[in-house]
């Protein structure tokens, strides 16, 4: 049998700048211990048909600086047996502003509590196929979760775009016969799949994704040849009132995917520091095909090394969560 192919410290022609291990600690206030976050989460489990691998790594520009890591990642599995729901959650807080890595945990967790209260609705929509109730009800869900940011934002004197995450999530039924995955966030980020050897981008055009929550369940088709019929902008501008408020700065579109999973697939979300990248470098996909396309799936550490080939140009935080279905 061919050996797997070895782990590489880099991509492309040339060496990035940056050492490729972590130099400096960030600033710690002894009041605030809190607050810190740490180099490196890792994190995995199985269910159902899926195997789940998921790591948030600083980047190599803020491991040189000092800074801590704006990125925030969630793995959390609400219910049990068949009915359970596992959530990855994956925020980036907005660079070069105070407490960035706070507005993404946050997001995290807000997000995170907001679905396991409405885990088992979820996961017998997603069982049952209703594509508009969860379109609606995760519209709803992230919508709540960000208006919170922005509350935050205003109770700390801030403005609410420097408060604010980017939030992608992923979420998984635990019932082996259920193979509908559903994405869902706000932001920029990639999600891509693994099929026969080839990298597919499926990231959800933010066109297909403006406006508000879609109709429940027993609306009309969501679908048509045009796009998607209860989202679509017709971009008819509607003149301000001077009876009403300033309107708030546009949104960034809010972004869902479902799809059904094949035998051998991999799904791959990510934030920007590993999908501009795979956007970027040929090289860097081409290596994670071949390690991943393999029987033998990449055990936790194996993973942690595999987004963490780096590319110069690109020395952003990185966080992914790989999906391998059985």
């Amino acid at each position: 049998m061919e050996p797997p192919p070895s782990p590489r410290g880099h991509v492309g022609s040339r060496p990035p700048t940056y050492d490729a291990e972590p130099t400096t600690l960030p600033a710690a206030d002894p009041h605030e211990l809190d607050d810190l976050v740490p180099d490196t989460v890792l994190d995995g489990a199985r269910y159902g048909a899926c195997t789940l691998r998921a790591a948030s790594v600083r980047g190599d520009s803020a491991r040189y600086r000092g800074e801590l890591r704006r990125d925030a990642l969630l793995t959390a599995r609400f219910g049990s047996g068949d009915r359970a729901l596992v959530l990855v959650a994956v925020a980036t807080g907005v660079r070069g502003t105070p407490g960035a890595h706070r507005a993404a945990a946050e997001a995290c967790r807000w997000i995170g509590k907001a679905v396991g209260l409405s885990h088992a609705r979820l996961a017998e929509d997603i069982r049952a196929g209703r594509r508009g109730d969860l379109k609606s009800g995760l519209h709803r869900l992230t919508d709540r979760t960000l208006g919170r940011l922005r509350a935050g934002a205003a109770e700390q004197g801030l403005e609410p775009e420097t408060y604010a995450a980017t939030l992608r999530c992923l979420l998984l039924p635990a019932d082996p016969e259920c193979r509908t995955r559903v994405f869902f966030g706000v932001g920029d980020g990639g999600l891509f799949r693994l099929r026969d050897g080839a990298w597919q981008d499926i990231e959800p055009k933010a066109a297909e994704a403006r406006g508000g929550a879609v109709l429940g369940f027993g609306s009309p088709p969501s679908e048509t040849p045009e796009g998607d019929r209860l989202t679509m902008d017709l971009g008819i501008p509607t003149p301000p009132s001077p009876y009403e408020p300033a309107p708030e700065p546009p949104r960034e579109p809010f972004r869902f995917r479902t799809s059904v999973a094949r035998r051998g697939d991999t799904l791959l979300l990510c934030s920007p520091g590993l999908a501009d990248p795979l956007r970027g470098e040929d090289e860097l996909g081409a290596h994670l095909a071949t390690r991943w396309s393999r029987p033998e799936l990449p055990g936790l550490a194996a993973f942690l090394a595999d987004i963490q080939v780096r590319v110069k140009g690109y020395a952003d935080d990185r966080t992914a969560a790989a999906v391998w279905e059985a």
